[in-house]
C-alpha cells in the first residue's frame, strides 16, 4: 500500500448551529465506522449511503478533500 498522502471525508453540515460532523454507519457487528477514505474508489462507494443519510436527515452532506500530511506522533507496542 503506497502511503497516504490525501483524505476524504463525508462531512455534515447543520445549518441551524453552523455545525459540522464526520458521518458514520452502523456495520452489521454494530461497530460504528466513520466516513472516510483514501482514494477515490472507496469515495464513489460510500456516495450512496451518502445520498441516504442526506435524505433520511435533511442535512447536505459534503465530500472534502484533506491533503496537508503532517505526522503528529508515532505510536509503537
Amino acid at each position: 500500500m503506497p502511503l497516504i498522502e490525501e483524505m476524504y471525508a463525508f462531512i455534515s453540515y447543520d445549518k441551524d448551529n453552523n455545525d459540522e460532523g464526520i458521518c458514520a454507519f452502523q456495520s452489521s457487528y454494530g461497530v460504528w465506522i466513520p466516513m472516510v477514505g483514501a482514494d477515490m474508489a472507496r469515495v464513489e462507494s460510500l456516495k450512496p449511503m451518502a445520498k441516504q443519510i442526506a435524505n433520511m436527515t435533511g442535512k447536505k452532506i459534503k465530500i472534502c478533500k484533506f491533503s496537508t500530511r503532517e505526522v503528529l506522533e508515532i505510536i509503537e507496542a
